[in-house]
């Protein structure tokens, strides 16, 4: 049985530093772990510096082969994954096998997009020496990769948006070296997934700063890794609140760079009044099913719903009622998380004008179903309930009617989702709704929930702050590789100096 060894792999070596911290997992012993320090920062993030040197200027088809064998090689270690990411996190072995699949699948799709090339976003202004009043000389344009990348990886995803996640992958499939930052609450399995991202480096021989992994527990590591100069932009998934810092330190640093942060989001959900009447019951439903998946864990979870009050609400409050009412406390993914939640939900039950429908026991790990139920006035006076609380907590907006609706809409933050619940005779309402939602949000959807989120060319996971630091970026899908590449033009450059794929 494999037993995690708790050590950092930087430049193709595993190492230990003196300082150890105790892994929290949901079940079994806790692991002595190895802690980062600065020191363990640099080593990596100098030798990612000197990779980029060759895997930076590598063929595309090199690095297709590279995304294929960390896919491969995560699969040959599926079963140990899924057992030990399952004892950290809590999460049941199906999610987990669910999302390796994920996570193997969006490596080989940029393994295949790098392929076609059309990330290049190749052009070609021809000499036009004769032109009128003045020449024009030969221009041609591509994307290059930017450099070493750090990503911090989320305790929600262990696998997707964590190792050998989408930031690692985008990266990767651009030509840039990257440096992990391992979450606290899952080592064991980011060590496991390094060793497979490793395996994948030997049998290609790559040079070995293309990959590092740094075990961490506090924030000091994290300000480091961003703050190192070597490092030329940052991916993240996590709170607004740690997202803020390290995106006020790339800010900071002598050489600003760009922080693509994913900082969570309420995913407001707006009920119409059609589709309230027709089938409101089975909207609580989905709705309560939607909440509580994954213990609430999910940043695309739909935590806020809004109806305008009239025939259907009642259905529908109490349909969402009785499935929340059915479903057990589930493990949440770490102490922290779950302490969090319970604080959340406190701050929540004490704004003037909220009511709680339901409450469920949590103890230190754990955490049932919550459901609040408040006015617009309620919405509108305190900001307090449109901030995120992380876990399987809904609550419900009661607005009097369509204006006031509309004004509930115009108040959002940035999201990344959006969601319409409609019939065909909520087209008006919905269109002036969509107005409004479509400039505060990266996904809009209609007739569905935000929490499956499509690894896919058409993707975007994202918006406008404070659901993400960059609105123009996406996390998830083919177009998440802009975010580690740069266009750079060429004039009248001889074409044995060009790169290959633009010659």
């Amino acid at each position: 049985m494999y037993v995690p060894h708790g050590k950092h792999l930087i430049a193709g070596e595993w190492v230990k530093g003196s300082a150890t911290f105790q892994s929290e997992p949901a079940r079994g012993v806790a692991q002595s772990v190895s802690a980062g320090t600065s020191e363990h920062v640099k080593a990596a993030c100098d030798a990612a510096e000197e990779a980029f040197w060759s895997f930076g200027y590598s063929e595309r088809e090199h690095r297709a082969k590279f995304l294929n064998a960390i896919a491969d090689e995560i699969e040959a270690r599926g079963d140990v994954i899924t057992r030990v990411g399952s004892d950290e996190t809590g999460l049941p072995e199906a999610r987990l096998a669910g999302e390796r699949s994920r996570t193997v699948t969006q490596l080989q799709l940029f393994a295949r997009h790098i392929l076609s090339g059309e990330y290049l976003d190749r052009r070609h202004d021809q000499a036009l020496p004769d032109r009128l009043p003045a020449p024009r000389p030969d221009l041609r344009l591509i994307q290059r990769p930017i450099g070493p990348v750090a990503v911090f990886g989320a305790s929600n995803f262990p696998l997707a948006f964590s190792t050998a996640g989408g930031d690692t992958a985008a990266a990767f499939a651009a030509g840039c070296p990257v440096v992990v930052k391992g979450h606290a609450a899952h080592p064991g399995t980011s060590e496991i997934v390094a060793d497979a991202i490793d395996a994948a480096r030997r049998k290609l021989d790559l040079h070995p700063g293309v990959f590092s992994l740094i075990q961490g527990h506090t924030p000091e590591v994290g300000a480091a890794l961003v703050q190192n100069p070597n490092i030329k932009a940052v991916g993240f998934t996590g709170s607004l609140a740690g997202g803020r810092t390290l995106f006020d330190l790339c800010a900071a640093r002598p050489e600003p760079i760009p922080f693509f942060g994913e900082l969570g989001s309420i995913n407001p959900m707006f009920v119409l009044p059609a589709a309230l009447r027709s089938r409101g019951d089975v909207l609580g439903e989905g709705w309560a099913n939607s909440l509580v998946l994954g213990a609430g864990q999910f940043c695309t979870n739909p935590g806020v719903a809004i109806v305008i009050d009239g025939p259907g609400v009642d259905a529908f409050v109490a349909s969402a009622r009785k499935a929340l009412a059915a479903t057990a406390p589930q493990v949440m993914l770490s102490n922290a998380i779950a302490k969090s939640f319970r604080e959340g939900c406190n701050r929540v039950a004490a704004i003037p004008g909220v009511q709680q429908l339901l409450d469920t026991s949590c103890d230190d790990r754990t955490a049932g179903p919550v459901l609040f139920e408040a006015n617009a006035k309620s919405w509108l006076s305190d900001s307090t309930l449109h901030e995120e609380v992380f876990g399987p907590l809904g609550i419900l907006i009661k607005a009097r009617d369509t204006d006031q609706a509309l004004e509930i809409a115009r108040s959002l933050e940035g999201q990344l989702t959006a969601t319409l619940q409609m019939d065909a005779e909520d087209n008006e309402i919905a269109r002036a709704l969509f107005t409004i939602i479509e400039r505060k949000v990266g996904r809009v959807l209609a007739n569905g929930f935000p929490t499956g989120v499509e690894v896919s060319d058409a993707m975007v996971h994202g918006g406008p702050y404070p659901a993400s630091t960059n609105f123009g970026a996406t996390s998830v899908g083919t177009l998440s590789i802009r975010r580690f590449v740069r266009p750079v033009s060429y004039q009248n450059i001889p074409d044995d100096l060009l790169p290959s794929d633009i010659r």
